[in-house]
């Protein structure tokens, strides 16, 4: 699995398609997402999905500049629309697993990918670009109060379970969806 790596950003909105507002930190609420977001809020452009797929989005700092670079854009971590910038994470190898931001825990539902919705927002060409760098989405099991500057690391089965994650047959399912060649 993935080494421990650090939460640089924190991101939000509380109506679909808003402007994404920075904040230094945050709550996690558990079964609901990132606090005063969009999606905990019940809305969003994506509500209609499920609960465990729209609580929070990730996205990498450096696959943010790489998607920049590429698609010719002064592309910052906000307009790409997640809500936790990270660095140092192999987010893709969370999905399927447990995984901390601080002392929250999260799990790693599916990969995050890029929409036309969000090349209306930026006025961006950024599909192509983002589809193997649009991080993941994560459901919030554990609540706690995130920061800028916490770690994002792996959390073992045997200590989600002892944090109250639910296993076996009510563990979560991850979404694998297939990337384009």
């Amino acid at each position: 699995m993935t080494e421990p790596g650090t939460l640089h950003e924190i991101w939000r909105t509380p109506v679909a398609a808003g402007l994404m507002q920075r904040v230094p930190a945050a709550w996690l609420l558990a079964g609901r997402g990132l606090d005063g977001d969009r999606y905990a809020l019940g809305g969003g452009t994506w509500a209609q999905y499920p609960d465990l797929e729209k609580q929070v989005t990730l996205i990498d700092r450096e696959d943010v500049a790489a998607v920049a670079a590429e698609a010719g854009v002064p592309l910052t971590p906000g307009e790409t629309r997640r809500n936790l910038v990270t660095a140092g994470v192999d987010l893709p190898a969370l999905v399927g697993h447990w995984f901390a931001v601080g002392d929250a825990l999260l799990f790693g539902m599916k990969r995050c990918p890029p929409c036309a919705h969000l090349e209306r927002l930026t006025g961006a060409r950024l599909v192509k670009p983002m589809v193997r760098r649009g991080g993941i989405n994560a459901a919030v099991f554990g609540g706690a109060e995130i920061a800028e500057g916490a770690v994002v690391r792996p959390v073992s089965e045997e200590e989600a379970a002892r944090r109250g994650a639910p296993t076996g047959t009510g563990r979560p399912e991850p979404r694998m969806l297939p990337l384009p060649d």
